[in-house]
């Protein structure tokens, strides 16, 4: 019965990301559906102890639950091997550090 829980907790954490996703992918919709589909995934998460999506948890504002989305509402910047998202918010800048693959720019 737990299993059941836990993946429907995981299948509906996954659906809201991507209608946030979608949310603010979108120039002319609002941006507080967007903040609320992420709110109630971490809510959800947190109610049945399920953690964010790897894929996923790098890219939300712990500030301002805003979905990151690089062009609309996050910068990019490169630095060395990683690549810091860093979310516009009123309330500063909150940089989430992601690891990127090597890549030569030499062909052998």
């Amino acid at each position: 019965m737990k299993e059941i829980v836990r993946s429907v907790a995981e299948e509906r954490i996954a659906e809201l990301l991507r209608m946030a996703e979608e949310r603010t992918k979108e120039r002319g919709s609002s941006s507080l559906l967007a903040k609320r589909y992420v709110q109630i995934a971490r809510q959800i998460g947190k109610h049945y102890k399920i953690p964010m999506p790897a894929e996923s948890k790098g890219r939300i504002c712990k500030k301002c639950n805003s979905f990151l989305v690089p062009g609309i509402n996050c910068t990019v910047r490169i630095s060395g091997k990683s690549a810091i998202y860093a979310c516009n918010c009123g309330n500063g800048v909150t940089p989430a550090v992601h690891s990127r693959k090597p890549t030569s720019l030499r062909s052998s």
